[in-house]
């Protein structure tokens, strides 16, 4: 189950990258969306009894009373677009839900199950923030839409520049309309943060007190306290009954608590709080912010606007970004529209700068990258913000500083300019229905933000590659083949051997005389070390291998080594027999086996990274297979490697079997998302197979162990 605050992008691609990733590991899989028109692909029962696990990758409160018995695991919405396959692997061995929170699925239920299923996760109080945001939006958006329309196609111009609609006219109602949705913003904020946390019987203490809070005349006051009144009677209403109902009461008045007595007691208790304790304070708080940032002009508005474009493009979607746009949605009702318009400006520069850049640079972009690049495009024209959310997961280094670059000028032309919008909404969108105010320098906002990110990450991206030396190599794609020739040095076949080191780059060999006679016999696997590599005639990366006649001139091998999964497993990265006997030796022997290739910086980076990633849940798989995992800069290219344990390593696998087929996967940050998938998926696929596992285990020596593993693709 896929649900974000705002239902529009991330439940979407949360969904997908979840159905794509169940699909490459094998397994089927249905994903109920509950985005911004409701639920689709509905979990029937059927599906949930037949369903081996529960993920609910959401930042908003869920009802999860339906997954009684069945292991759940509860992420936020981020995660099921970054980490679907990891997400799979944990739900195997995620806790049983018990329906311990009354199985209404609030906020607080949500983060004590979220909290032992691993990662990172999000607050109770955030989850009822956003379930709150996620049900105002709706309303703004509709009433604001309405309003604009009926003002661009009904109001009459004045002479002070304003526009008014006659009183009974077509237009004039459709305007009261959008009003209504406006006046009923605020009391559903409230009422949906209480229900998030104490459940139905926290609705209408919430819904009542944020129109409390919304009505200032109730409380002597001339501007009520707006949303941010309605932030603080959500809460207090909420956690307000979460505490009566550990009141112990009576067994006959217990079926009646719920339905009578708590909305009664905790509505009345809140409505005179807040009118006799807290009404007057925030509304003088809000009152005078209104006016603070109404009478922003010149250079104050300037920051303000690249402040909120800096949040904005931070995280895209994210926390920060919705603590910016709650802000200017907040303050629309009360007639401050400016604040909206620097957000508005800013919404839409990553998507339109990401895509822009996969365009004028397109050597640095794969060719799925550049697909994404042009769906970016299309998705930025409306406002959403989170199709720039692939380019920032696969290079967070060089996207995330630009995008922040771009919303920032975006913000401040916006509010350089006093640029209004009327509706919770950013992208050229609004502007074509007419909601924004100072439309041509709304635009010219939105582009100079976009060249600037376009610009930004070119470069950013051009000089992280010449860095890494692949200048001109298509981000993503995998790197070309390192052809290393092993150049034997000694007396004979029984002497010690040397051999060029696979770095990446092409590493030539002396010319081989035309006479030179036939190679000798390759080394019998297993002689020599014992990972089966030996001393003699050692080979690494996707080269061919030498050998050393007894004349010491070196010739090609008669056959190259087979390629496993693009070459990131070679005989380098393959040891026939374990040494270490529990998990974190195992883990550190298979890091400095990946060190030998020559990719790996920091060894002890890349076991840190390992073992964080077996904190948050094991990674065996069972069938005596663990398949540990790291997404490290510690590691320059991705490299695989495989080890087999005869006694077996403990690794808390579900079905309680020892690991004696380890493979290790270590790729960097930007390659942690389609690739290391890829690999993941490659490997899990190939492991199910039982015949695979037997030929596997019962190979002799490196050469065998790798003609098994070449028919991994």
């Amino acid at each position: 189950m896929t649900a974000c605050p705002t239902g529009i992008a991330h439940t979407y691609m949360a969904a997908e990258k979840l159905t794509q990733a169940a699909e490459a590991l094998g397994h089927e899989i249905k994903v109920e969306t509950q985005g911004s028109i409701g639920a689709e692909n509905v979990l029937s029962d059927n599906d949930v009894r037949d369903a081996d696990g529960v993920i609910i990758a959401a930042d908003k409160d869920v009802d999860r009373s339906r997954f009684v018995g069945k292991r759940v695991l509860v992420v936020g919405v981020a995660e099921g677009i970054r980490h679907p396959g990891e997400l799979i692997e944990r739900v195997r061995t995620a806790p049983v839900y018990g329906g311990e929170d009354g199985g209404a699925g609030t906020a607080a239920g949500a983060a004590a199950s979220a909290g032992t299923g691993g990662g990172k996760q999000r607050s109770v109080g955030y989850k009822a923030l956003m379930n709150g945001v996620s049900y105002m939006i709706p309303f703004v958006v509709v009433g604001g839409l309405l309003i604009a329309i009926s003002l661009a196609l009904g109001g009459h111009p004045q002479a002070d520049g304003g526009l008014v609609i006659p009183d009974g006219s077509f237009w004039k109602h459709v305007n009261d309309i959008g009003v209504i949705g406006f006046t009923l913003m605020v009391p559903v904020l409230s009422g949906y943060i209480a229900y998030a946390i104490g459940d139905r019987p926290a609705l209408v203490p919430g819904m009542i007190g944020g129109w409390i809070a919304n009505t200032g005349a109730l409380y002597g006051s001339k501007a009520g306290a707006g949303f941010i009144g309605a932030i603080v009677t959500g809460f207090l209403a909420g956690f307000l009954v979460v505490w009566i109902k550990k009141v112990r009461v009576p067994r006959f008045v217990q079926p009646i608590m719920p339905i009578i007595v708590i909305p009664i007691v905790a509505t009345t208790a809140l409505g005179l709080f807040f009118i006799y304790v807290i009404g007057r304070p925030i509304s003088w708080v809000f009152t005078h912010l209104t006016g603070w940032l109404g009478g922003m002009t010149g250079s104050s508005a300037v920051l303000l606007g690249a402040i909120l474009g800096l949040m904005i493009a931070f995280d895209m979607g994210g926390p920060v970004n919705k603590t910016a746009f709650l802000f200017g949605a907040g303050l629309i009702a009360s007639g401050n529209q400016t604040v909206m318009g620097m957000c508005a400006a800013a919404i839409p520069v990553m998507p339109l700068g990401q895509g822009l850049a996969s365009l004028l640079r397109r050597r640095l972009y794969s060719e799925q990258e550049r697909e994404t690049g042009m769906a970016a495009l299309f998705m930025g024209l409306f406002g959403i913000s989170e199709g720039a959310i692939p380019f920032a997961a696969a290079r967070p280094a060089q996207v995330i500083p630009a995008n922040m670059l771009g919303g920032a000028v975006a913000g401040a032309l916006a509010g350089t300019a006093g640029v209004t919008d009327a509706v919770p909404h950013g992208g050229p969108i609004v502007a074509v229905l007419g909601a924004v105010g100072g439309v041509p320098v709304f635009f010219l906002a939105v582009v100079v933000g976009a060249v600037v990110t376009a610009l930004t990450t070119v470069a950013l991206v051009d000089l992280s590659e010449r860095g890494k030396g692949g200048k001109g190599a298509p981000a993503g794609a995998a790197a070309a083949p390192a052809v290393t020739v092993a150049v034997a040095a000694g007396a004979g076949a029984g002497g010690p051997s040397g051999t060029a080191a696979a770095t990446g780059s092409r590493t030539e060999a002396a010319p081989v005389p035309a006479a030179a006679p036939a190679p000798a016999p390759a080394p019998t696997a297993g002689e020599g070390d014992e990972d089966g590599a030996g001393d003699e005639g050692s080979y690494e990366g996707r080269g061919d291998r030498a050998q050393a006649p007894a004349d010491g001139h070196s010739v090609p091998s008669p056959s190259p080594s087979p390629e496993v999964l693009s070459g990131y497993l070679t005989a380098r990265t393959v040891r026939a027999r374990l040494a270490a006997g529990e998990k974190e030796a195992a883990i550190r022997e298979m890091a400095e086996l990946a060190a030998g290739t020559g990719r790996v910086t920091d060894v002890a980076e890349l076991v840190r990274v390992a073992l964080a990633r077996e904190a948050q849940g094991t990674t065996g798989l069972g069938e005596e297979i663990a398949v540990p995992h790291a997404k490290t800069d510690a590691v320059t290219a991705p490299v695989v490697c495989f080890a087999r344990s005869a006694e077996g390593v403990e690794w808390g696998s579900p079905d309680g079997t020892k690991a004696r087929l380890v493979f290790m996967i270590a790729v960097p940050e930007a390659a942690a998302g389609d690739e290391h998938l890829r690999i993941l998926a490659l490997l899990s696929r190939k492991l199910m197979d039982p015949d695979f596992r037997a030929r596997l285990q019962g190979a002799e020596g490196t050469a065998e162990v790798l003609a098994v593993l070449a028919e991994i693709r």
